[in-house]
């Protein structure tokens, strides 16, 4: 600029530079370059030694789809003759890869979902529980960003149409469309890249309302806000050196888990709609078509009815069910080498249990579907039924283990001991009295007089220890005081 403004002063080359200070043929240079139009600060490009190989380096570029190296061009360079640094081949592929990314970039057009119209859904691998691995149905409402994620065993047929009636119900309706990947339980097959639908699935869809359809193949793009709530979901809920959260102890606690994920990322600001999901679906609920009442349950096997015992019948074996499902119809069916048991309720269907197949004869009964035992003969639990007996039993628990120790060893009179001992515990102390009692159940001093001689025994032992430690010693040698209470 210095050189421009002393041409402009002076009107002549070398005018010019003598006052910039530089040869008269570079202030005509720069005058022809401004008069062109051209950029001033442009270099003259000069020949390279790496000219003559450019096509070549073009050619590896494209035919490796822009990936390969910088070093493994130089050495294959180096082969056919070139003499240049490896700086210079980096740069030349450097501009190489550029120019191809811009001739194969992929242009994206916005996407504005409509409310109501699309729902998407994909499987992510969840944590294992008990050395099995389970799996993440993670589902997504475009316009809302309302998520669902439900942990299944499994994402076979049964259980994707189990786990997509869950989630309408959740949602409150139906939208227009569903978007997943290509997977069996979706499209059996592609003919001249047409997707052919599974008949259940569609008979699923049909059922609420809602057309199924699958993303282009390998195209993971096409469904990105399921691929992103399968990779939240994941990072939240499933134990990994990097978040350092604990294992599951068993699929519920896996269940109670996931429904608090969902509440917490449905119930905070997103950063797309600056609003909480769960607002948006309470106005977005207002598109979404109604579901049915009933579960679409043609895929979920044969019903069975539970019995009063909480067991079904299947193949004339027996499997239990949880006691709740007692006079309900369930749904069976038979994966591998288990039997999948479905309930199909109000609130949508779920699996309710799974058992190893068996033969007859041979039942499969889980503990955990009935309710704790409150009767146990090898363990009864002691029950007032009179005054006498509640008085008793509130002295505390070695009164009761007394009372089943005694009532199994065959002890006469029970009735008037415990009287006995209730009118002593009056006068020395229900937690002396109780704590002879539980010595005596331990001990099976069940006659007449051992209460009082055990509760004398633990009066005097008590007041020897209160004297022990009265009396100061200057010794720490321990003495034989406590002999003299032995054989009293």
């Amino acid at each position: 600029m210095e050189i421009l403004e002393a041409f402009d002063l002076a009107g002549s080359y070398r005018a010019a530079a003598e006052l910039a200070g530089c040869s008269h043929h570079t202030v005509a240079r720069y005058v022809r370059l401004r008069a062109s139009g051209r950029v001033m600060n442009e270099r003259a490009v000069r020949d390279r030694l790496i000219d003559g190989y450019l096509a070549k380096v073009e050619e590896w570029v494209e035919r490796s789809h822009g990936k390969v190296r910088a070093d493994v061009a130089q050495d294959k360079l180096l082969a056919l003759g070139f003499e240049g640094s490896e700086r210079t081949t980096r740069r030349a592929v450097a501009k190489a890869k550029h120019e191809f990314a811009a001739g194969h970039r992929r242009v994206y057009r916005p996407w504005i979902p409509e409310p109501g119209m699309w729902l998407q859904f994909d499987w992510g691998h969840g944590p294992r529980i008990g050395g099995r691995e389970t799996m993440l149905w993670c589902a997504w409402l475009a316009w809302s960003r309302f998520r669902v994620v439900i942990p299944t065993w499994d994402r076979t047929l049964p259980t994707v149409v189990a786990c997509l009636d869950e989630t309408l119900r959740r949602l409150g309706g139906s939208p227009t469309y569903a978007l997943t990947d290509n997977e069996r339980t979706v499209t059996i097959d592609r003919i001249a890249g047409i997707g052919v639908r599974h008949p259940e699935i569609v008979a699923a869809g049909r059922h609420y309302g809602l057309q199924i359809t699958a993303c282009v193949p390998f195209d993971p793009e096409s469904k990105g806000g399921s691929e992103a709530t399968v990779r939240v979901a994941k990072a939240d809920l499933v134990p990994t050196e990097a978040n350092l959260l604990r294992a599951y102890g068993s699929f519920a606690e896996l269940r109670a888990v996931c429904d608090g994920f969902c509440e917490t990322v449905n119930g905070r600001v997103h950063r797309e709609t600056h609003e909480a999901p769960a607002d948006r679906l309470a106005s977005e609920r207002a598109r979404l078509h109604p579901i049915p009442a009933e579960a679409h349950t043609v895929a979920f096997g044969v019903t069975r009815a539970v019995d009063d015992d909480a067991t079904l019948r299947f193949g004339s074996a027996r499997y239990s069910v949880p006691h709740q499902l007692v006079g309900e119809r369930v749904w069976v069916r038979v994966q591998g080498d288990e039997l999948v048991v479905t309930f199909a309720a109000r609130d949508g269907a779920r699996e309710v249990a799974r058992h190893a197949l068996t033969t007859p004869g041979n039942p499969r009964i889980d503990p955990a579907h009935y309710p704790a035992r409150t009767s146990d003969p090898l363990h009864p639990k002691p029950k007032a039924a009179s005054p006498d007996e509640a008085a008793f039993l509130g002295l505390g628990p070695g009164a009761e283990r007394w009372l089943v120790l005694a009532a199994a060893s065959g002890v006469e009179r029970i009735r008037t001991k415990i009287r006995r001992a209730t009118e002593l515990a009056m006068l020395v102390g229900s937690d002396q009295v109780e704590r002879a009692l539980g010595l005596a159940a331990e001990a099976g001093r069940f006659a007449d007089g051992d209460l009082e001689s055990i509760v004398d025994h633990l009066r005097l032992l008590g007041e020897a220890r209160r004297e022990r430690l009265e009396v100061a010693d200057d010794t720490l040698q321990p003495g034989t005081g406590a002999w003299e209470l032995v054989g009293r």
